[in-house]
């Protein structure tokens, strides 16, 4: 078995175009539209608990804020919010399974979320895996 990070991003500054027909944000979708949307998400994750797969998941807030070390004794240097710009994590889920075409297959039933309409919404998610070993350097 092997870990799996499925991300699923507000908008993006990068990476492959939404579908046509398909980009239209989620703040102007109806209220039903959005439950049906969340209640996949549940139903997904279920049967992914039912497989032994899920692992653990949660969805984010739009808003967040860049945090660094400020230094010895000094208080945390924060930036931000980049909204306008920046790549935005909507949620996302983690899962166990036997190998990158199992995580391939679940990202994809994951992407078929219903949206505007109760069609599938086909989003790109990204799937990473953990990193379970520390990379070589050629230092």
């Amino acid at each position: 078995m092997a870990k799996y990070l499925l991300l699923k991003h507000y908008r993006r500054s990068s990476g492959p175009a939404p579908l046509p027909g398909t980009d239209l944000p989620m703040d102007r979708w109806t209220e039903q539209e959005v439950s049906d949307h969340l209640r996949f998400m549940d139903d997904f994750a279920e049967q992914l608990r039912e497989r032994g797969e899920f692992v653990d998941g949660q969805a984010l807030s739009p808003e967040g804020t860049f945090v660094r070390h400020g230094g010895e004794g000094r208080p945390p240097v924060t930036d931000g919010p980049f909204a306008e710009i920046k790549d935005l994590i909507a949620g996302w889920m983690i899962i166990d399974v036997e190998n990158q075409e199992r995580a391939y297959e679940a990202a994809a039933e994951l992407s078929a979320a219903p949206g505007p309409g109760g069609e599938p919404i086909c989003e790109w998610l990204e799937v990473r895996p953990f990193l379970t070993h520390v990379p070589e350097t050629d230092a």
